[in-house]
């Protein structure tokens, strides 16, 4: 560690070890990793203009969608610009408070986006099933109450698991094996018996993850069987088109969230922890706007728009 951080450190500071500590092409990977943050940024950004500024994109399945961007956006925002500032300026320290500020945004974020993504599926199961009652059912109200729930859920549950999390006593090392302060990663620092609390999160998790996969798994089931009887070879292509993106979203998602919360920390080693991990805050984040933009002609169509008014005014003026 270097001399100046070691003498800037608090008592009560933490210290990351890193990304992959004995990995001798590190510096590569960052600069992949922060080229991946770049990309996710401009992805979701873009995504939620396009939704705000396009008429025609503002409808429940768009206006949820904008609401998984943000979620996108604070997610990768909330571990990724540290884990590279501390590798570029050699810094690996973060204080209690922001360590705990940091596990509050991240474990809200995932919360929040398994249940969107969730009541995301009720939403196509509606426009396949019951297309005929969709603008009623899923009605701007409707929509503005489930972003609501979303969020606030997904806010209380981390509320009450970060306080509880950092309330344990550490004992020796205040060394996290992590590139960023995850609730596993903080407990296996504690002297006191985290068995309980750990049994807790198993539960969340189940609440968190299994629940909505199941949940989302019978919508689907159910669409799949609406589809199925469809007469029209263009009307099943058509809703088939429609639940696509959202179910490929749903995997990326679910898969490394079933990984990090259903199956015990003792039975992956740290540095598969880490992998997982980073998939999740990087590639999730940076494939959700591109899987939406290229499956999707109002997406399509909302960016050529864009691009043909913004090129449109600069011909105009220098024609001027």
């Amino acid at each position: 560690m270097d001399m100046r951080e070691g003498n800037n450190m608090s008592a009560t500071d933490f210290t990351f070890l890193g990304l992959f500590p004995d990995m001798k092409v590190l510096s590569f990977l960052i600069y992949i990793i922060f080229l991946s943050y770049i990309i996710a940024l401009s992805g979701n950004t873009i995504l939620i203009l396009l939704i705000c500024l396009d008429s025609r994109l503002h409808t429940p399945m768009y206006l949820l969608l904008s609401q998984l961007s943000v979620m996108d956006l604070i997610l990768i925002s909330t571990t990724i610009p540290k884990m590279v500032t501390d590798f570029w300026m050699q810094r690996r320290s973060i204080s209690e408070i922001g360590c705990g500020m940091q596990m509050l945004f991240y474990v809200a974020i995932t919360g929040s986006e398994s249940i969107l993504l969730t009541l995301m599926s009720y939403d196509r199961y509606v426009a396949v099933c019951n297309p005929l009652r969709y603008s009623v059912v899923m009605n701007s109200r409707a929509c503005l109450q489930i972003a609501a729930f979303s969020w606030v859920v997904g806010f209380l549950n981390s509320l009450i698991h970060t306080v509880y999390t950092m309330h344990f006593s550490v004992c020796g090392s205040r060394e996290i094996h992590h590139f960023f302060c995850e609730v596993p990663a903080i407990l296996k620092l504690s002297c006191e018996d985290t068995s309980n609390y750990e049994m807790i999160l198993f539960v969340t998790g189940v609440v968190f993850i299994l629940l909505p996969f199941g949940l989302i798994l019978a919508s689907y089931s159910l669409i799949f069987l609406n589809v199925f009887h469809m007469r029209s070879p263009e009307g099943r292509n058509k809703a088939l088109a429609t639940c696509s993106s959202h179910l490929t979203v749903v995997i990326l998602y679910l898969g490394p969230g079933f990984f990090a919360c259903m199956i015990p920390p003792t039975l992956y080693s740290a540095e598969e922890g880490q992998a997982i991990s980073l998939f999740y805050n990087i590639l999730t984040p940076m494939l959700n706007p591109l899987i939406y933009s290229l499956r999707n002609k109002e997406v399509k169509g909302a960016l050529k728009k864009l691009l043909g008014v913004g090129v449109g005014s600069q011909i105009k003026s220098r024609r001027l």
